[in-house]
């Protein structure tokens, strides 16, 4: 599945890249002697994404800019056609060996193998919570309200609180740097504490902006303990044991790990 995922962002990443009518009009050489993009101009282009532009480099795919961004903490990475028209979210995946690659890898922090946490240290106190507050059983999910699997995920947990009712669902909203609308739309979901407003960002809805400082530091206090527990990627969920269990489940299936089956 995730080979399978991964060369499709490949491909769809290459057929987007200039570089192919480059090939019919003779551009064989150093493309960075043609094309050239500062941090400042790619801040400007960026601006409306709510992003810090880190570094610019060519991209290990021809026709297109490396951006390394920042937002709330966190670091990822853009890409930008020659155009200066467009910007691609994702990764790049060599299709020899359907692994990632990228010119800012080294300035990426590397995900670490964590198979388990400590419920008690995850800063629960942030958590915007499903199903039964008081109930006996805590499932820990680490979400981006953009991430598409997280999306899908929503709609299961939604099932879970129904055939799962001794269950507290704690939502740990942490935003990629790849999504920068998720960041905002984190903080509004911990502001107003709304089932609609946090069914309706899920949903891919808009919802309002966010007000108050105090939602900030929440939701940077939960991607600061992700990085530093080696939660990378979303959805991520911590069972009641501990156990860390990386990517979507369906309720049943949830159901059947919370009961320990």
């Amino acid at each position: 599945m995730l080979k399978e995922l991964l060369f499709a962002l490949a491909v769809s990443v290459l057929i987007a890249s200039p570089s192919f009518a480059m090939a019919k009009e003779g551009c064989g050489g150093e493309c960075a002697s043609c094309h050239s993009l500062t941090e400042k101009e790619a801040g400007e282009l960026l601006k409306k994404t709510g992003v810090t532009v880190k570094s610019v480099k060519q991209a290990p795919a021809r026709g297109l800019f490396e951006l390394l961004v920042e937002k709330g903490g966190q670091q990822g990475l853009f890409f930008l056609d020659y155009g200066k028209k467009h910007i691609l979210q994702g990764v790049l995946v060599d299709i020899e060996t359907l692994q990632p690659v990228a010119a800012h890898k080294q300035n990426l922090p590397q995900p670490k193998q964590v198979t388990s946490i400590d419920p008690k240290s995850i800063p629960a106190e942030h958590a915007f919570i499903m199903g039964n507050p008081k109930g006996a059983k805590k499932l820990y999910v680490f979400d981006d309200p953009d991430c598409p699997y997280c999306r899908k995920l929503h709609v299961e947990l939604r099932k879970l609180e129904k055939i799962a009712p001794d269950v507290a669902i704690h939502v740990m909203l942490m935003p990629l740097a790849m999504h920068p609308q998720a960041y905002d739309k984190s903080r509004t979901i911990l502001e107003t504490r709304d089932q609609r407003i946090f069914d309706k960002a899920f949903e891919g809805k808009e919802v309002p902006k966010p007000t108050r400082e105090s939602s900030k530091a929440a939701v940077d206090a939960i991607v600061k303990f992700a990085n530093a527990n080696g939660i990378s990627g979303t959805p991520t969920m911590v069972m009641p044991d501990g156990k860390v269990e990386v990517g979507m489940r369906d309720a049943e299936s949830l159901k059947r790990m919370l009961e320990g089956k």
